[in-house]
């Protein structure tokens, strides 16, 4: 009776441990726009960023990247997608924000104004995860493979990088400048040779949305800036 106690705690213990080390699996959560987001096979090999992430985290690391094409802070609000992601997180994860692209745009469902309302929308995404027990990080937007004549590349977001900058250092956020990495490999790369991060195909030449190899770079970038420049403790997802 002793020995059949003995064995039902011991099984007890072990399903307890198993049931915490579930509970705790740290979560990459993702939001953003297409440039971030996950592309149907129909459409590859187009991709997003954050596809590109997943082969830098950590095994037992789950990467969600709930980041959607054309949406803005305030749509993505609006269309209750942010609920469903605030709704999930739990203590112990990451919270990777990236709009600006479509904040910029003039149709109302979109528009938010880049020392107002994208800051506001921002912050309160900021504020909303840590009030989980979350780590939020800001990105800014990466750059659109626009060339002038001359082979640099234009500025095509205004205002929208130094809005993301702004609240984030006025939450004590990090704030990975992906527009700037972008901008240097991209600029390096040249007009020819950048094709390669972006959709380019016989019959597609997008020069805003990455292919699948442009994800995973510029997935690297992101790590190598997060760890680089940022003194949160990255080594809980990302691999070594």
């Amino acid at each position: 009776m002793k020995k059949l106690a003995y064995i039902t705690a011991v099984l007890l213990t072990i399903f307890a441990l198993i049931a915490s080390q579930k509970a705790t699996k740290v979560t990459v959560w993702m939001i953003g726009d297409s440039t971030m987001a996950a592309k149907s096979a129909d459409r590859s090999p187009e991709s997003g960023w954050g596809e590109g992430l997943k082969a830098f985290v950590k095994p037992g690391v789950v990467v969600k990247n709930r980041a959607a094409s054309g949406r803005s802070t305030l749509s993505y609000i609006n269309e209750g997608r942010w609920k469903t992601v605030i709704d999930s997180i739990k203590p112990g994860d990451y919270l990777i924000i990236q709009f600006g692209h479509n904040d910029q745009k003039e149709n109302p469902k979109l528009h938010t104004d880049p020392f107002g309302s994208f800051q506001d929308n921002i912050r309160m995404f900021i504020e909303s995860a840590r009030k989980k027990g979350a780590t939020p990080i800001v990105c800014t937007s990466i750059v659109r493979r626009h060339f002038d004549g001359k082979g640099n590349l234009k500025d095509t977001h205004g205002d929208y990088i130094k809005g993301a900058w702004e609240v984030a250092l006025a939450t004590h956020t990090p704030c990975v400048d992906m527009e700037a990495s972008t901008r240097t490999l991209v600029t390096k790369s040249g007009p020819e040779g950048s094709k390669k991060f972006y959709t380019f195909t016989e019959s597609v030449q997008d020069s805003t949305h990455v292919s699948h190899y442009g994800a995973a770079e510029f997935a690297r970038l992101f790590v190598n800036d997060l760890r680089t420049y940022h003194s949160i403790d990255a080594n809980k997802f990302l691999r070594n």
